[in-house]
């Protein structure tokens, strides 16, 4: 027995006019894509349909109240490619949706045939009036606004132009193809087969989870008292600083220009095992530990070491930052000493060896005896709930965002629930991944919900290493990583001081600070950075001497900066620049220019009608002398145009072209940072 022929047994996957790879697409589109107010990025898709028709397309912006935006037109990138794009932003905070819509276009069909059928003397009158009636068609859509009447005659003029018998074939077609009329035409224009791509989500954060300066310093540093030993050699144990005295520090960070402070951890230490100075196995009677053996019976991740201070301190603290336009980000350590009161309260909570001790933590050869790692596999319920609630607590007390220790050792299930449920009801909170650790895990934290990412910089410092890694980042490869990843570029850590600054010198130090400060809308330095403290525990060591990880680091602030020693008035111009230079607050609009020297690198950064030029040796031993060959168009200049080049840096003004000679000294300038308007 037959079937009825007209039943379909399969009903078609593809729409009418194929759409796809649609991009920015976070795992298949389950993940939302990320942006922030005002932040330009790109939405492409690959659209076709059969035969030799035109096919057109656009993108759809849906708020977080579900009302679709406005009309995003996409472009062709390249002739025979199918691949269309537009540049497209998100106008506040909340879920967005986008979707792509692709259509045929049946102007640029018929425009397409009589711009060659016109000149052949083929099928004349069929082809005007053909367009004549697509013409007539689109006057309907132009009602209503002001501009109506004037769209209304310039579409009349044009339809009877081409009915009108009395003229030649070729003047009849010139003024319906005409760019005024075009232009109408691409404002409102006639949509057939309008196929729709699926919705996919956008996650439009507050303006801090891309741009902001960071500067990490240790309260217990500021205002401490070293040891001192009298003429009767009587020792006076050195003494803590304190959250009041390290908010007497504030106000040289914000000269500096930074927006974010941010603290190790300031709970109690425990003494089990507790690290001496450089990292030594016993601690002498006076040594304060690691920040990061958190717990001792002063309590755990909820409290304020003793030697700190208060609450009342730490909100005394917070206060003081907000004053100054800061906020405070703290760290978030999943970690305990083994005088913790999770221990013995939670020992459930922890690693267990087959004698029944707790593990500590390893990182072969090397051991960390004063810090043992969590369990998140025997009771993570429990431990999601403890943890909801400490990061509440802090919450409570003004942090709005935490810098996470390793979130790279623990599960990403947990990370995903935890950032998640704070999302739910505090979607400001934000998130910094302290993830150095393989691509895939950077980018998987990333995509459940990681607002930042520390990332590989450190160690990008050749040309193509810097070209290669910053393309990748501001995905500029192809790659989707910028679509969710947003990296913040410290130049050091308490962890890292690469060898490129123990080797390279003052000079060394601000080529860093200027490569981070414009290349990336985050960046972050950690304390000492601008005094250029740059020596090593040892010849293959990137831990410093004399690690503030392990021991109290008071430093005269005040006399090096006047003794003309500190880097700070650098950091203050990149940090003014910066903020006067919306260019500067995006990530994906990074341009890299030709330089004929692989010491120099050349990048720029526009939006709108605002551009940033860098110029950069990456030298820190030797003058270097290169030639630039400026993409103008990249600068939204004509290729003829040359530019009033004022340099930030130098308070110089050059006047540039295509091609300009420069010469960078390491001794007195490793950069020109140049704008197109004087600050």
């Amino acid at each position: 027995m037959q079937g009825n022929p007209t039943t379909r047994r399969f009903a078609p996957t593809t729409g009418r006019i194929p759409i796809e790879d649609v991009r920015p697409r976070v795992d298949g589109g389950r993940r939302p894509a990320r942006a922030v107010p005002g932040e330009v990025f790109e939405v492409s898709a690959t659209v076709f349909r059969e035969g030799h028709d035109a096919v057109a397309a656009n993108v759809v912006l849906t708020d977080p109240d579900g009302v679709p935006g406005g009309w995003h037109p996409m472009r062709l990138v390249a002739p025979g490619t199918d691949r269309y794009a537009a540049r497209v932003s998100a106008g506040r905070e909340g879920e967005w949706t986008f979707r792509v819509e692709a259509w045929a276009d049946p102007v640029a069909t018929w425009r397409h045939a009589a711009e060659i059928k016109i000149p052949a003397r083929a099928d004349v009158e069929l082809v005007l009036t053909e367009g004549a009636a697509l013409l007539e068609r689109a006057l309907a859509s132009f009602t209503g606004d002001a501009d109506d009447p004037a769209a209304r005659a310039a579409l009349t003029a044009a339809r009877d132009r081409l009915l009108d018998g009395t003229r030649g074939p070729d003047e009849r077609l010139a003024e319906a193809v005409a760019p005024a009329v075009t232009a109408l035409l691409a404002r409102r224009p006639l949509r057939e087969l309008v196929t729709s791509s699926a919705q996919l989500p956008l996650r439009v954060d507050r303006e801090r989870a891309l741009y902001g300066a960071w500067y990490e310093f240790f309260p217990r540093s500021e205002g401490a008292v070293p040891a001192t030993v009298d003429a009767e050699g009587v020792v006076e144990p050195p003494h803590s600083g304190t959250l009041r005295t390290a908010a007497e520090r504030l106000d040289a960070v914000a000269d500096m220009g930074f927006d974010v402070i941010y603290l190790p951890p300031v709970h109690p230490i425990g003494t089990t095992h507790r690290k001496g100075a450089n990292n030594a196995l016993t601690a002498g009677p006076h040594d304060p530990g690691s920040p990061w053996a958190i717990g001792s019976a002063d309590g755990g991740h909820d409290a304020i070491h003793p030697d700190l201070g208060t609450l009342d301190d730490f909100d005394h603290f917070v206060g003081r930052a907000t004053g100054l336009g800061m906020e405070v980000a703290l760290d978030f350590a999943l970690q305990c000493s083994p005088d913790h009161p999770w221990v013995t309260e939670h020992p459930e909570w922890f690693r267990h060896r087959i004698d029944g001790s707790i593990a500590y933590a390893e990182n072969p050869p090397k051991k960390y005896q004063d810090i043992l790692p969590i369990d998140f596999d025997t009771d993570p319920d429990g431990l999601h709930r403890e943890c909801l609630r400490v990061l509440r607590h802090w919450m409570a007390h003004g942090v709005r965002i935490f810098r996470v220790d390793n979130p790279h050792t623990k599960p990403v299930p947990f990370w995903e629930m935890l950032i998640e449920e704070i999302h739910e009801t505090d979607p400001d909170v934000l998130f910094l991944a302290e993830a150095f650790t393989r691509p895939a895990m950077m980018h998987s934290l990333a995509k459940i919900g990681f607002h930042q990412s520390y990332t590989y910089f450190t160690w990008r410092n050749s040309k193509d290493e810097v070209e290669s890694y910053l393309s990748e980042l501001a995905g500029l490869d192809g790659e989707e990583s910028a679509a969710c990843l947003r990296p913040n570029l410290f130049v050091n850590t308490p962890d890292i001081l690469n060898a490129y600054l123990q080797y390279g010198g003052r000079p060394a130090f601000g080529i860093r600070a200027v490569l981070a400060a414009t290349a990336s809308p985050a960046w972050g330095v950690y304390a000492g950075f601008e005094l250029c403290e740059n020596v090593a525990a040892g010849p293959a060591s990137e831990e410093y001497l004399d690690s503030e990880k392990y021991q109290l680091r008071p430093r005269d602030w005040k006399a090096e900066e006047t003794a003309g020693r500190s880097l700070a008035p650098l950091l203050r111009t990149l940090n003014e620049v910066r903020r006067d230079h919306p260019a500067l607050h995006q990530l994906r609009n990074l341009r890299f220019h030709r330089t004929d020297n692989d010491a120099v690198v050349c990048f720029s950064k526009r939006h709108d009608d605002d551009w940033v030029l860098v110029v950069l040796s990456l030298d820190p031993h030797s003058v270097r002398e290169a030639t630039v060959s400026l993409d103008l168009t990249a600068l939204g200049l004509d290729r003829t145009d040359s530019l009033d080049a004022h340099d930030v840096l130098s308070g110089a003004t050059y006047q540039w072209g295509r091609e300009n000679y420069v010469r960078l000294d390491p001794q007195c300038q490793v950069a020109h940072v140049i704008t197109n308007r004087k600050p």
